[in-house]
């Protein structure tokens, strides 16, 4: 599961090296913690190029309350209410780390140890004359297993036009493994007894 994200200076710089062109609005785009529902930065191949768009993270509920911000890749074709968009309207989300929470709910952070940015692998869908997108997420590797079971599905800089273009490299991506990350953690509850 992905529940909230960090989106910094780098993040920004990377979005540019990956575009041909960046509205200016997005060159001021809010930097901190996304949390869903909020607007933020995803990457699209709206165009014959990728392209920095804004959208809101979540997909509304028909029948309830709340948010989807996550789907199984494992599943998302199966799924009808997410089949079409993940065949025809991927995006990629760019982040510096992103978060968990530790079985006694200490904050945990993720992110790539040589690599400025991750690009989650995602989708989106219009919905009441605004654009959402939804985050896939996949088995967690043991690098992120010991505080949760999912992770974002992750992508490689070299694959990001593949994902938004190749509609044969997406049922590869769909299944890949994710890459290693490195966990940082500011507070640990530590046992006073021995096991």
């Amino acid at each position: 599961m992905c529940g909230r994200y960090y989106v910094d200076d780098d993040t920004a710089r990377e979005i540019e090296k990956v575009v041909r062109e960046v509205d200016e609005k997005l060159r001021r785009e809010r930097r901190g913690d996304i949390y869903p529902s909020q607007s933020a930065t995803v990457i699209t191949g709206r165009k014959p190029h990728l392209l920095a768009e804004e959208m809101s993270w979540g997909f509304p509920q028909y029948q309830k309350k709340g948010l989807l911000i996550n789907a199984r890749a494992e599943t998302a074709l199966e799924r009808k209410s997410f089949r079409d968009s993940v065949m025809h309207r991927r995006c990629i989300i760019p982040a510096k780390q992103f978060y968990e929470w530790d079985p006694d709910k200490n904050k945990v952070t993720f992110l790539r140890d040589n690599q400025p940015v991750l690009f989650m692998a995602g989708f989106y869908n219009r919905f009441q004359d605004k654009d959402h997108f939804i985050i896939l997420t996949t088995q967690a590797n043991e690098s992120v297993s010991p505080v949760h079971h999912r992770m974002p599905l992750i992508l490689e800089r070299s694959e990001l036009e593949d994902w938004v273009y190749e509609d044969t490299f997406l049922e590869y991506a769909l299944h890949k493994k994710p890459p290693q990350l490195v966990r940082r953690q500011d507070y640990e509850q530590q046992s006073l007894f021995l096991t």
